[in-house]
């Protein structure tokens, strides 16, 4: 190593100018020293900072990775084989994590140590020196320049000997505190050099024990679980290459096949109305009712689950029961100026929804799959191929082809031996109906070509003129519960019987026979089909009103009287046999299609599952409407024997004065024909001209009696 500068102690106490020179240069050297040793020691400080956190952090790695076996992840699942591949990763981090600390033992010894001590001791001490140097050479200045201004005239012993004190002991400590600065500074030169090589030393020292730590740590055993786990993790990278490379694609291709469904309300040629589900989800809008006229609607999530429509807000982890759809009906209906809505009610009536869906194809898809579970078709193994059945059978019923009427007719003449195919399979759509039935032609019980009416027509329109007669008149406010409202009384106020149903009108057409309750079924698979088929999910509903004297259909908001039908033209009437809400009747009718001959039209209802009982209803009221008719014939003929009784006795009684007036008569004109005879007073006695007239009436009261 070369020489190393140093200052002059000998020349301290001469304290030349060029000593001064000399030790202005160390003393720059010391500042540089100092300047550069402090960012050596926050360089390194990092570095020891950095090991401690590193050890730390590689602690806690190894501690959550013996921790992964207790995680429940919601996608993870039980996978044992990572369980174990990141417990066999703990160990061999919690070794790597003890060399870490290991090493970081080693470079607070080795490396901070001395450059602190260099820092906290060594650099001090030099500044500590020369500010001291500084202070005892301005006092030895002071103490010259007092001992130069003694007088020379007026010496002063005392004065002179404190004076020559001052500077002695000045220079004393001037000297010996610049000898100890120089030494410092001289001996800064040898620290300066260790203290930089002894941390280096310890840095690399601790490194080199710690990579020696870990080649014994790593062993072959290790390597080969290394490259077993980076194979795996090129498998995995790979698969999701592979992965990432089929979703693009399929985010492609549904970009590509998505883009007209981005509009609200696709084009139904090309996305056409699935009528044969029994499944559906999507969101739609329910109507909350907040007052008496206010609403709210809310968007959410529904879906079918068997015979449930469920509901989920977005957020919720599973759905809610909205409604159970078993049995319950369905239309579509008009509601606060909204398109696409549609009421669910329940089988039983009490619970009601109205939902507004998004387009209208999702409009009739759920209003069809609303119907065919709540026809309970997803109980069967493949419901959906029943629905198309279902469906395909209603549409050959309602819009038969050319090759159907001519195979229908060339069948006419043996329809006794062989059932109709078409007559079976509609009949197996809508239930089990009547054996029958299937002997029956349809033409036996439908006219041909029957127009279908879907709505209700009020009775007082211009182009029915036959029907409003036969129906009576409406357009008119009725209570429904007989209670009159003016002083004039109600037609059918004085009825005994008074109920009041819920129904929905679903159709009516003309049929041909009214003797068999089959006619009523095969006009409600008819009106059914139709109606699906067509998309008429709209029903009118109103109270039926059921009355001794007449059925009424009644609006249930302004209590006008829309249809009235009298009993006595109600001459059939039947529910389904399965479906309980479904019920109909037959009202014979003058006029209809043949203008001349009486017709018979069928009108089918559905209800709140109370078939049998308006069924029922109308049979109370026709044998209470039969019984009050019987009383009255017989009131009538009680009437009419009394009346020629009283007559008889009128008779009698007039009889028996024409009798006593002839007698009356007789004695007068036995005593007229005396002769000479006369009164006292000499007066005659005449008769009047009343009197003969009564006379001649008696004898001809006589003659008749006579010729009797």
């Amino acid at each position: 190593m070369p020489g190393i500068d140093k200052l002059p102690i000998e020349e301290t106490l001469e304290d030349s100018p060029q000593t001064r020179s000399l030790l202005g240069v160390f003393e720059e050297d010391a500042t540089a020293i100092s300047n550069y040793m402090n960012q050596l020691y926050q360089a390194m400080l990092r570095i020891y900072d950095a090991q401690n956190e590193l050890s730390a952090a590689t602690h806690l790695t190894s501690k959550l990775l013996k921790e992964y076996e207790k995680q429940r992840f919601p996608l993870g699942g039980d996978d044992e084989v990572m369980s174990s591949t990141l417990q066999q990763f703990s160990k061999v981090i919690d070794e790597l994590s003890s060399c870490h600390a290991v090493l970081s033992t080693q470079l607070a010894d080795a490396m901070m140590f001395p450059i602190t001590q260099f820092k906290e001791r060594d650099l001090k001490e030099i500044l500590t020196l020369k500010e001291v140097f500084q202070i005892a050479s301005n006092d030895h200045d002071a103490a010259i320049n007092r001992y130069s201004r003694l007088s020379k005239k007026r010496e002063n012993d005392k004065v002179k000997y404190e004076v020559t004190e001052d500077v002695y002991t000045s220079r004393k400590k001037q000297h010996q505190t610049m000898m100890h600065y120089f030494c410092a500074l001289n001996t800064l030169q040898y620290k300066k050099k260790i203290a930089l090589l002894e941390p280096l030393l310890g840095y690399m020292q601790a490194q080199i024990s710690f990579f020696k730590m870990g080649s014994e740590n790593l062993n072959e055993q290790l390597e080969e679980f290394l490259t077993n786990i980076g194979t795996s993790v090129q498998n995995v990278r790979r698969e999701m290459d592979n992965d990432v490379e089929t979703m693009q694609q399929t985010i492609e291709d549904l970009e590509v096949a998505s883009d007209p469904l981005y509009v609200p309300d696709p084009d139904p040629m090309k996305f056409p109305v699935n009528r044969n589900l029994t499944r559906k989800a999507g969101y739609l809008n329910a109507r909350n009712k907040t007052g008496l006229v206010s609403s709210t609607w809310d968007r959410q999530f529904y879906f079918t689950q068997g015979g449930n429509l469920m509901s989920q807000a977005r957020g919720d982890v599973a759905g809610g029961l909205a409604m159970d759809i078993d049995n319950c009906s369905v239309m579509a209906v008009d509601c606060e100026d909204r398109r696409y809505c549609f009421q669910i009610t329940s089988f039983d009536g009490k619970k009601s929804s109205i939902l507004q869906a998004e387009s209208k194809k999702d409009h009739e898809e759920w209003i069809c799959t609303i119907n065919n579970i709540s026809k309970q078709i997803y109980l069967s193994e493949n419901p959906e191929e029943i629905a198309a059945r279902v469906n395909q059978s209603a549409l050959e019923a309602v819009t038969p082809s050319p090759s159907f009427q001519q195979r229908h007719e060339s069948l006419r003449p043996a329809v006794q031996s062989r059932p109709l195919t078409a007559r079976t399979s509609s009949s197996g759509s809508l239930g089990s109906e009547s054996t029958n039935l299937a002997a029956l032609s349809l033409d036996s019980l439908v006219a041909p070509d029957t127009p279908i009416q879907f709505d209700i027509i009020s009775p007082v329109c211009e182009d029915q003129p036959g029907q409003a007669k036969a129906f009576g008149q409406g357009g008119r406010r009725t209570n429904p519960f007989g209670e009159s409202g003016g002083g004039t009384k109600s037609e059918t106020e004085d009825s005994i019987l008074h109920q009041l149903f819920i129904v929905r009108f679903l159709g009516s057409m003309e049929v041909k026979s009214d003797d068999n309750p089959d006619v009523v079924y095969e006009t409600m698979r008819q009106i059914l089909a139709a109606r699906a088929i067509h998309n008429i999910f709209r029903m009118t509903e109103s109270h039926l009103l059921v009355t001794c004297d007449c059925l009424k259909l009644i609006d249930p908001q302004t209590q006008v009287t829309r249809l009235t039908f009298p009993l006595p033209s109600v001459v059939l009437y039947a529910t389904h046999q399965e479906n309980k809400r479904l019920f109909g009747f037959v009202l014979r009718t003058s006029g209809g299609r043949s203008e001349s001959n009486l017709s018979s039209v069928c009108y089918i209802f559905e209800s709140n599952n109370e078939g049998e009982k308006i069924c029922d209803s109308v049979g109370l009221a026709k044998q209470i409407a039969l019984h009050a008719e019987l009383d009255r014939r017989a009131s009538e003929k009680q009437k009419e024997i009394e009346r020629v009784k009283e007559k008889q006795q009128k008779e009698l009684s007039k009889q028996k004065q024409i009798e006593k007036d002839l007698e009356e008569q007789s004695r007068l004109i036995a005593a007229s024909s005396r002769p000479n005879q006369a009164s006292s007073e000499g007066q005659f006695v005449v008769l009047s001209s009343s009197q003969s007239e009564e006379s001649d009436l008696g004898e001809e009261g006589k003659k008749r009696e006579s010729e009797a």
